[in-house]
């Protein structure tokens, strides 16, 4: 089985955007270098260090699914039906859009848990990776024990408020996480990649 791996850009002060999900200047990183790429041919290319491209690309090489919540969707609207670094997407909602235009053709799947989300997610992968967008979702699924890997990706910015990088604390005990197996310097962002203890503190 492949790995579970909790992603996402962060400030210093560890929020992925702020508390109107602006993102300001969390993805600048993606426009301010000399190596041109994408996901997709139709897509709007990045434009990062060959250091940035080669890390996320390297990261997107075996994901096979992607695990996001209800915001992250209503906010790009499921990236038009076309998503970005896997095959296909598991929507954690309550309750399912009965309109969206893409619905017939996009690759989306919705579930109603995170439990199930990351359940059908690893099915589908197979021997292949999973994704969880960072935050309420990512924040749960970690606390759960259901997430081998985090990979933060670090701006030199402070926003002072917004949507956390791990979400809105919840019960459960401390998650503790290993030394960084992978430091990786772009411009204006630091790649982070931690691998998660299953042994948790007070466990």
């Amino acid at each position: 089985m492949g790995l579970t791996i909790m992603n996402a850009v962060v400030s210093l002060d560890g929020f992925i955007a702020d508390p109107n999900d602006a993102v300001g200047p969390l993805f600048d990183w993606y426009g301010n270098g000399e190596v041109t790429w994408t996901f997709h041919d139709d897509q709007r290319p990045f434009h990062t260090t060959r250091a940035s491209a080669d890390f996320v690309l390297a990261l997107h090489a075996n994901v096979a699914a992607a695990v996001i919540g209800r915001r992250l969707f209503d906010l790009t609207n499921g990236w038009h039906g076309r998503p970005a670094g896997s095959d296909h997407v598991f929507v954690v909602t309550h309750k399912a859009p009965t309109d969206w235009e893409y619905a017939d053709e996009a690759p989306f799947t919705f579930v109603d848990s995170v439990e199930d989300a990351i359940t059908r997610a690893r099915q589908h992968a197979g021997d292949r990776d999973v994704t969880v967008t960072a935050g309420n979702i990512g924040g749960q699924a970690l606390r759960l024990g259901l997430v081998d890997r985090v990979v933060m990706n670090v701006v030199p910015a402070v926003l002072g408020s917004g949507r956390p990088f791990f979400g809105v604390g919840g019960p459960g005990d401390p998650v503790l996480l290993a030394d960084p197996t992978q430091i990786v310097q772009g411009n204006r962002v630091t790649h982070v990649v931690y691998e998660v203890h299953r042994a948790r503190l007070g466990g």
